[in-house]
């Protein structure tokens, strides 16, 4: 994963609407954990939610053990700041994704979006996929959005892997069931489109 520092700056520097993936509200992720089903009390972590008004519009549909995870304190403030008095029902968690120990089966539902792609090493992925498989529930759902195969190259100046529906999922392996995917076209803040893919899934066991 890249050196905190980056992502320090960039939530230091810039707007939290004026990155390239700020959307007003996460549709797609908010369809598909509706789509899961589980209770308004079952445990979601949202993997590199920092900033991002995904964990607002859960509240607000009354999930109540919400999680989210950034390797930027600064971005975890911009969210803490604009949710104000809501924040207390949240867990803030500053943590690089390859390196945080979870309690076993914690998660009911697993939500990532834009930081799987960024794992460009393959010692990384593993790291990542791991914690997946023990944080997760048997049972539970993992929701990961990545950049598509026609999708960018490059994203905050760095280097991602793009996936199709196949090997995305080919990543997470036999103990998860493949439930859906979904396509998205993401329009940033500078009038540019970028093509998004998502794989919904159920951890077996």
């Amino acid at each position: 994963m890249q050196d905190k520092s980056h992502w320090e700056s960039v939530y230091t520097h810039k707007a939290a609407d004026a990155v390239s993936w700020y959307q007003p509200h996460a549709d797609s992720s908010l369809a598909l954990i509706r789509q899961t089903g589980i209770a308004a009390d079952a445990a979601i972590i949202d993997v590199g939610g920092g900033a991002s008004t995904l964990v607002d519009d859960l509240l607000a549909a009354h999930y109540s053990d919400l999680t989210v995870l950034d390797i930027s304190a600064a971005a975890l403030d911009v969210a803490r700041h604009r949710l104000g008095g809501a924040a207390s029902a949240v867990h803030w968690l500053e943590a690089d994704i390859t390196q945080v120990d979870f309690p076993e089966h914690r998660f009911a539902l697993w939500h990532d979006r834009a930081v799987f792609h960024f794992l460009t090493d393959a010692a990384d992925r593993a790291r990542y996929l791991n914690a997946v498989g023990r944080a997760v529930k048997p049972g539970g759902f993992v929701v990961v959005g990545t950049f598509a195969e026609d999708g960018p190259e490059q994203c905050s100046g760095l280097p991602v892997r793009r996936y199709s529906a196949d090997t995305l999922y080919d990543e997470f392996g036999a103990q998860f069931e493949l439930l859906g995917k979904a396509e998205e076209n993401h329009h940033t803040p500078f009038g540019t489109v970028q093509k998004f893919l998502y794989c919904y899934c159920r951890k077996l066991g």
